[in-house]
């Protein structure tokens, strides 16, 4: 998927005493964890800094949530729990490990950080390069401290209740994170046996909410960071508000976006993360009631929340809830816009009509694609 960034033409406006100037928004953009990073800051000099300090900042998130790195604190904590004990963990994994609890909680379960084992028995154990580069796409064998998971298959009917709908562990309420009591100092660590954690739903977004506010924080002024399609604002905006086209590749239903202040806009999709199995496609939004790939009733959900990281649970939950998503992301009160498997888009509470008009003279676009795990998450 694809977000434009954008910022209205920088104006000047006449008084009887002053001429005041709008300072125009200098982005750049690298790659990171198979997706594009995007860093857009309202004061172009401290852009070069900013963009280092960013990058320190996702190197950390990498050696602690990445499933893929075995020297990572996620992989060291499933072998830990292989016997029984917990581990000793920095206070950013003790953080992102608090917010996919978070989002397990919100959505009745059906964000579960705890699929790590299930993904990479699909296949889905490495950079999405390698494993779309493999000869042989069969399942995966279990991975080091992975336990088999039982897998009861159940259909959610219209009717249905999201969270009473039956899910094969729901291992993630038996994770168990404790805080040091010392500031900075890092957290213990339970995880079930076997359980390798999968953060991609929500560590991305997490990591753009806390890479927005420490920019501004440490260089002053306005800060947008998008993460494969997770947005994250913070501080002073542009005039006109930060201008995000949400768009989900060349053909599809496009939608503007102004915003303002600190905000987060996520969307999730299953268009773009996918790979072949021996079984057949596969994408990287599971569905916890079953143990595999959401049926794609929705091509893309994206929502606007005033965060990233509660923005994503809410769009990963409703590709996970298909037809009973518009209905609950109402009784949360979410602003939310779904695009349907046969292209029809369905908005949820004040998302701005389709194509509404604005006028740009900068014009910069993102390659998103929508999760963090599977859209480009944490190494």
């Amino acid at each position: 998927m694809s977000t434009a960034v954008l910022t209205r033409r920088a104006s000047t406006r006449k008084t009887t005493r002053t001429r005041r100037t709008a300072t125009r928004p200098t982005a750049v953009e690298w790659s990171v964890w198979t997706t594009t990073a995007r860093l857009v800051v309202t004061d172009p000099a401290v852009l070069p800094a900013a963009r280092a300090f960013v990058e320190e900042r996702l190197a950390a998130v990498d050696a602690a949530a990445s499933r893929f790195r075995p020297d990572s604190e996620v992989v060291g904590a499933s072998r830990a729990s292989e016997a029984g004990v917990p581990v000793r963990v920095s206070a950013l994994l003790a953080d992102l490990v608090a917010v996919a609890l978070d989002a397990a909680e919100r959505t009745g379960g059906a964000v579960d950080p705890t699929l790590g084992g299930l993904l990479a028995q699909l296949g889905y154990d490495d950079d999405l390069d390698a494993v779309r580069a493999r000869p042989t796409r069969a399942p995966a064998t279990r991975p080091v401290g992975e336990a088999p998971v039982p897998v009861r298959p159940v259909r959610a009917t219209a009717s249905a209740d999201p969270a009473a709908l039956p899910r094969p562990s729901a291992a993630w309420r038996h994770v168990v994170v404790l805080p040091d009591s010392t500031p900075g100092g890092g957290a213990l660590l339970w995880l079930p046996a076997g359980v390798l954690l999968d953060l991609g739903a929500t560590a991305k977004a997490r990591t753009a909410d806390l890479c927005a506010a420490a920019v501004v924080e440490r260089f002053g002024g306005g800060a947008l960071v998008s993460l494969g399609g997770d947005v994250a604002t913070a501080g002073r905006e542009p005039d006109g508000g930060w201008q995000v086209d949400v768009q989900d590749g060349d053909g599809e239903p496009r939608s503007r976006l102004a915003l303002g202040g600190v905000r987060g806009v996520a969307t999730s999709s299953t268009l773009h993360r996918r790979w072949t199995t021996a079984h057949g496609p596969a994408h990287h939004v599971l569905d916890p009631a079953t143990g595999l790939p959401a049926d794609p009733v929705w091509r893309t959900a994206s929502v606007v929340a005033p965060s990233c990281a509660e923005a994503n649970a809410l769009s990963t939950a409703a590709l996970v809830l298909g037809a009973l998503a518009p209905a609950w992301l109402q009784r949360q009160g979410a602003t939310a816009r779904l695009v349907g498997d046969d292209g029809d888009v369905v908005l949820v509470g004040p998302w701005p009509s389709e194509e509404t008009s604005a006028q740009a003279s900068w014009q910069t676009s993102v390659q998103t694609s929508a999760l963090v795990a599977a859209e480009g998450e944490p190494r």
